[in-house]
């Protein structure tokens, strides 16, 4: 559970530090370069030790299927309330097949 947390937490700033300049865009590149930096340093803090802590009960590709349905969970709030997009069907089903990934990866075969 601890890994998860850790993983939702690395998640926001990793979306924010990809995603948040979107909304500045006439802000200079290489600002925009330069925060994303600052913000992705807090994002590999809790990233680094979800994946260390997780790695005791996960494999390395559970952890990697987990980060993402957590990252498509994250950037669909993100996308809604702070870039203010809306989600479309098709999006919705695209990320829906990726979340089927979690079947075919934790599922003792």
């Amino acid at each position: 559970m601890k890994t998860i947390g850790l993983l939702l937490l690395s998640n926001i700033f990793m979306t924010f530090a990809w995603y948040g300049h979107l909304k500045y865009k006439k802000a200079p590149l290489a600002a925009a370069i330069i925060v994303s930096w600052g913000i992705a340093f807090f994002e590999y803090c809790f990233q680094v030790p979800a994946n260390r802590i997780g790695y005791a009960h996960f494999s390395a590709a559970q952890l990697k299927t987990i980060q993402e349905v957590i990252t498509i969970a994250v950037f669909c709030v993100f996308s809604v309330f702070y870039l203010k997009e809306g989600l479309k069907w098709n999006y919705i089903v695209g990320f829906f097949c990726i979340v089927l990934a979690v079947v075919f990866v934790f599922k003792k075969w």
